[in-house]
Order: structure tokens, then sequence, then C-alpha cells
């Protein structure tokens, strides 16, 4: 029995039939791939993705370039940044200019901290927590415009941002990423 090109396309989920005929060795090579395993989608799609994607994310550099033309050069910030954490966990640091908000409190803060008109940007611990995701959709869901910073507090300080504390400005090493306040097993988002 042998395998055709459109054998091997039913066979593996994908955007359609392979092309051309040297696509019968290439897809074997694909199947035993694993990172090719299932093949990448074609560039419309992924450009449709990647576009979504950057409608509801953002990372830590993108963020800390606005700020910093915000308060260097007077440049409109354009959005208002939020940490989800909890007051243990904000009072260890924070992005400076950041509205303490966690998740939990949103329904009832919200309308009095932010304003609706401007977008929010979202942000807890980092990628091992949702807290920020949480919020987004609780601020969504209350007619907010949102987005998630990506790696949260954690690629912030990763980066060698500056954070504030409960003392005031400082700016933290590298390998310190702020997992939950000292003593604690929970972020408090």
């Amino acid at each position: 029995m042998t395998t055709t090109q459109n054998d091997l396309a039913q066979a593996a989920p994908g955007p359609g039939p392979l092309p051309g005929p040297a696509a019968a060795p290439a897809a074997a090579a694909v199947r035993a791939h694993p990172v090719l395993r299932v093949p990448p989608a074609p560039p419309a799609v992924a450009a449709a993705h990647f576009a979504a994607s950057l409608a509801f994310h953002t990372d830590v550099s993108d963020v800390a370039a606005a700020l910093a033309a915000h308060r260097e050069e007077g440049a409109e910030l354009g959005f208002q940044l939020v940490d989800s954490r909890s007051t243990p966990s904000w009072d260890q640091a924070h992005v400076p200019g950041a509205v303490h908000l966690p998740t939990a409190l949103v329904p009832e803060r919200a309308g009095s901290l932010l304003d609706r008109n401007i977008p929010v940007v979202t942000y807890c611990w980092g990628p091992g927590c949702n807290g920020a995701a949480r919020t987004a959709l609780a601020l969504a869901e209350l007619g907010y415009q949102v987005k998630e910073m990506l790696g949260g507090i954690e690629y912030w300080i990763r980066e060698g941002y500056e954070v504030e504390t409960r003392q005031g400005r400082e700016r933290r090493a590298g390998a310190d990423p702020l997992t939950a306040p000292t003593g604690s097993n929970d972020c408090g988002c």
C-alpha cells in the first residue's frame, strides 16, 4: 500500500493538501518532526492570528518605553496600567504609575479608579499566573478596552526596570522575580 500526498494531508491536521510533487518526502519528514507535526498555518491565517494576539497583549518592554516617553518627553501615555495582585504583593514591588486593583475587587472599584474611555493594560505576577487575564476579562465585561502585559512583574524586574515599593522607588536585580510576598505562597490574583 502506498501513501499519497492527499492521504498524508487528510491524516494530518493542517491547512489543506500538500503542495507540489516534492511534497511526499517533505510530508514524511514533517510527520516525523515534532515541531512541524502540525504544519504552520498559511501566511494569511497566521497574520490574522498574530494580529489578533497583539490586540490582546503587550509586553514589558513596550510598556516601559511608553512610560519612559510619558515621563521624559511628556508624551501621552494612552493607557492605564493595572496591577491585579494582592496588597502585600503590591507593597513588595509594582510598576511605577500602576493602579492597584486586585482581581476580586474589579466589579466594585473599577469605576472609581479607571477612566472607561482610556484603554487598560493589566498585569500580575508573571507567566505562571492568570490573574492579569482574569482582571482583563472582568474589565472587558464592564466595557473597558483592555490588554494584558505578558510577563507581569516578574519579567518587568528581570528586564531591570524600576519598581516602586512601600518604601519608595528602586531597581531590583534580575534574579528576584517576586513570585509572592515574602513568607506567602499566594500572589493574591
